[in-house]
């Protein structure tokens, strides 16, 4: 009787381990490639199908939404509660395995919101940030062979800046899966684009375009807008131009054609753009903004979503020159970083690195005090 009973029990067990490896759904796929609907959202072949991880995790912040992967030949829904971690398998050709959960996260617009607090009073050491002159031969020289001066147009400064962010934008193609080049000059890289039929990247754009500002007299630096997180595969260069007229620094992205502006219409800089995003105050994106003129970009998806997620820590070098990106033997840059009180990584202060194939010497520093960062240039 007890080895009947035992038996069952033995029997019941296995039955419930069978029942639980059984549960995890199973789709079926031929392509590695997998369309995503997150929401309203469609990304085709948004998903590569990846064995090798385990699981695979799909993050989103479609709370309430219903995601859904579609292959060739299946598909899958799940609604996204807070708790949401939901497992499944990709069966590739009916052989292969894939591991898969989709998993809710906090959006990045919230994430921005906790990192609101900044201290005025962190009077920590920075060097001055310092503006290469517009009688530097190389600078004449970037003016004089682009043909800067009837791009700029006769405008005022502000008709000048968008012209230029226009016909950076218009001339170099973005391509952020694409190898830097050697040298990374305005000329230089706007050479290697049409020889080589290619685009570059946000950081050699952003390069380009201030370059040119600088050519023309305005004082400009490029901003590499970042995650909270210290390792991340993805963040945005774009440039802080500053208006005399203004007498302020403005938002310029010549990755996207981009200018952001309040309510009246006027041009906002990246601080208050930031601040405008955590306290939930209108912001308006030009109408023309877009990517490679093909993607129209709104504000919801390009700053409530893009820029939010790369607005957490903010680098600059310490000098706006030609030529910054390019590592020469033996070689000094220095950055500054604004950082939040909530930033991860908020020590050491100043931080010196030396890249052992180029010589290159780096030196970091980090200061909580946006005053210091968003200085206004001296004439």
């Amino acid at each position: 009787m007890k080895i009947k009973i035992s038996l069952i029990a033995l029997i019941s067990i296995v039955g419930q381990f069978i029942y639980a490896q059984n549960s995890i759904p199973v789709i079926k796929s031929t392509s590695k490639k997998i369309d995503i609907r997150d929401g309203k959202n469609l990304k085709k072949q948004g998903w590569n199908i990846s064995p090798e991880l385990n699981p695979d995790v799909y993050e989103t912040s479609s709370l309430g939404q219903k995601v859904t992967f579609i292959t060739d030949k299946d598909s899958i829904s799940i609604k996204i509660k807070k708790d949401t971690k939901f497992n499944f398998i990709v069966l590739l050709n009916d052989s292969i395995k894939a591991n898969t959960q989709i998993k809710y996260k906090l959006p990045y617009l919230d994430k921005l919101k906790n990192a609101e607090k900044y201290n005025y009073s962190d009077n920590r050491f920075i060097p001055k940030f310092e503006y290469q002159s517009i009688d530097n031969p190389n600078l004449i020289k970037i003016r004089k062979d682009l043909k800067l001066d009837s791009i700029a147009g006769t405008g005022n400064e502000i008709s000048k800046i968008l012209n230029l962010l226009h016909w950076v934008h218009n001339i170099i193609r973005h391509d952020g899966s694409s190898n830097n080049p050697i040298l990374k000059n305005a000329i230089d890289l706007i050479k290697v684009c049409k020889t080589e039929n290619r685009g570059v990247n946000c950081r050699m754009m952003a390069t380009i375009l201030n370059e040119c500002y600088l050519s023309i007299g305005i004082k400009s630096r490029y901003i590499t807008c970042m995650p909270k997180e210290t390792e991340f595969d993805d963040c945005h260069v774009i440039n802080m131009v500053y208006s005399n007229d203004l007498k302020k620094w403005v938002w310029i992205d010549p990755t996207f054609d981009a200018y952001v502006m309040n309510e009246k219409g006027e041009l906002l800089g990246l601080s208050e753009v930031r601040e405008r995003l955590v306290n939930g105050k209108t912001l308006i994106l030009n109408p023309e903004a877009n990517w490679n003129r093909k993607n129209s970009q709104t504000k919801e998806e390009y700053l409530e979503t893009y820029m939010a997620k790369n607005l957490y820590r903010l680098q600059t070098p310490l000098v706006s020159e030609y030529d910054t990106e390019t590592w020469k033997i033996g070689k000094e840059i220095t950055y500054i970083e604004l950082l939040p009180l909530d930033g991860i990584e908020q020590t050491p202060q100043k931080k010196e690195e030396t890249n052992t194939k180029t010589s290159v010497k780096f030196i970091n520093y980090k200061t909580n005090n946006p005053n210091l960062f968003w200085t206004e240039p001296t004439k």
